[in-house]
């Protein structure tokens, strides 16, 4: 924010400017140098980036543009390095950086991750646009025999942002000058021409994906239905990391344990092919529920929804105003959906409609049936238009799950059993008597 003197606004002076920012090179060598340099001077949050890639909690010293020799003499030239000390533990990376549109490629990475076994490191580190379930997977394939002495973490941009905003703005710096320099970092890095940009669009396919759904001409063995799905599972990511930094709180993708991204891939293509859906889950800690968010493209809606579990006692009618009391200042345009038990029956009803009328939601065969779950969603149209911009398939279906999150999700709370209560302090407890005799006592030996 700038300061406005005599009906002028003063820009205020950064600390890492993006004027003069020419080329992609120039790109890549100001976003390194800035991060690295940050990632030194601001020990609180090169700690915290470094934490899941096994670097011990030291004093951090970062490089760039470091010179590698291989057997021959010939020369590689990686955009940085880290090294962590504490005490007699030394852990050290090579860092690979990538800005824009710009990917990793497999043999460069492959040729680093040689360099890095040959002097000694521990990993090598890569940063770029591409978004990934994790720090432990790679957007691109190397010989696992390459990993055996040294591995391979990646992290995108937009992970690296959230972290500094997080720490910068829950988890706090301790030194104030440190606090202002993180902010320079994250007000670089926000900016279009660092090329440290989150989730741009969902790709060149997109349309033709999109438009194939509607016509019902989509094939699982399309390549284009196949990059839809992947960039799919990076806008995921870019969701669950936008939620974190707005909510402090680390926010994951929902998927089985032992799913691999390939096979998770290979379910969104069939899901696309067959169906026209994309689907993915949110779990924000603490929570109801995890949140779902899918894209029907053949209807060209996108649906944000939560199930919770109904209350397990009192009458169906009074489970059902359960529900209803949480939802009071919620919008009228929102659908519950309710499920029964040992019965394949629901019923549904838009909320203002179950607002007046709450036996609308009772089941159609037996008012006395007890519900089971209430499914809750909001339905919105499906964007449009390509990129980011308002009205653009990334920018409202954020908007409609991070609005789905703030009315609904956050104000919802689980149903908890009333607690025993004891007798009254003046009610008289009746003993049961023992005849004599009816107990015989055992010996002690």
């Amino acid at each position: 924010m700038g300061v406005e003197a005599e009906g002028q606004e003063w820009p205020p002076a950064r600390l890492i400017p993006t004027v003069g920012i020419r080329g992609q090179d120039e790109q890549e060598k100001r976003a390194t140098s800035s991060l690295l340099a940050v990632m030194r001077a601001v020990p609180e949050f090169g700690h915290a980036l470094l934490k899941d890639v096994g670097a011990p909690k030291g004093r951090i010293s970062t490089y760039a543009e470091v010179r590698l020799k291989d057997a021959d003499g010939k020369v590689s030239i990686p955009d940085g390095a880290i090294v962590v000390e504490r005490g007699k533990t030394r852990w050290s990376c090579l860092v690979e950086v990538k800005t824009g549109s710009a990917s990793l490629e497999s043999e460069q990475v492959t040729r680093y991750l040689d360099r890095a076994r040959e002097h000694g490191f521990d990993a090598v580190v890569t940063i770029s646009n591409q978004l990934t379930r994790g720090v432990d997977h790679s957007p691109v394939s190397v010989d696992g025999r390459k990993l055996k002495r040294v591995s391979l973490w990646h992290f995108s941009w937009w992970r690296v942002i959230t972290e500094a905003v997080v720490q910068h703005r829950y988890r706090g710096v301790s030194d104030p000058d440190q606090a202002w320099i993180l902010g320079e970092l994250i007000a670089y890095l926000d900016h279009d021409a660092s090329g440290a940009s989150g989730f741009e669009d969902m790709g060149p396919s997109w349309v033709k994906v999109r438009d194939g759904a509607r016509q019902g001409t989509l094939r699982a063995s399309d390549k284009e239905v196949r990059a839809v799905a992947e960039n799919w599972v990076q806008f995921s990511q870019y969701l669950a990391l936008g939620l974190s930094q707005d909510l402090g709180r680390e926010v994951e993708t929902v998927r089985p344990r032992k799913q691999t991204h390939d096979q998770r891939v290979e379910l969104l293509v069939k899901e696309l092919a067959d169906a026209g859906v994309l689907t993915t889950s949110l779990k924000v800690p603490d929570t109801v529920a995890p949140m779902t968010i899918t894209a029907d493209l053949r209807a060209r809606q996108v649906h944000t929804d939560v199930t919770l579990a109904a209350p397990g006692e009192g009458r169906p009618s009074s489970r059902i105003n359960w529900l209803l009391r949480q939802m009071k200042d919620v919008p009228d345009d929102l659908r519950i959906e309710v499920r029964f038990a040992g019965v394949r029956e629901t019923t549904s009803a838009l909320l203002r409609d179950a607002r007046e009328y709450p036996q609308r939601l009772l089941s159609a065969s037996d008012a006395k049936r007890e519900p089971r779950a209430f499914t809750v969603t909001l339905t919105r149209p499906l964007g449009q238009k390509r990129g980011k911009g308002r009205g653009s398939f990334v920018h409202d279906t954020r908007v409609q799950a991070f609005d789905f999150y703030r009315e609904v999700v956050q104000t919802l709370r689980a149903w908890q059993p009333k607690a025993p209560k004891l007798r009254e302090a003046d009610e008289e407890v009746e003993v049961p008597r023992v005849e004599e005799g009816a107990i015989t006592p055992t010996p002690v030996s």
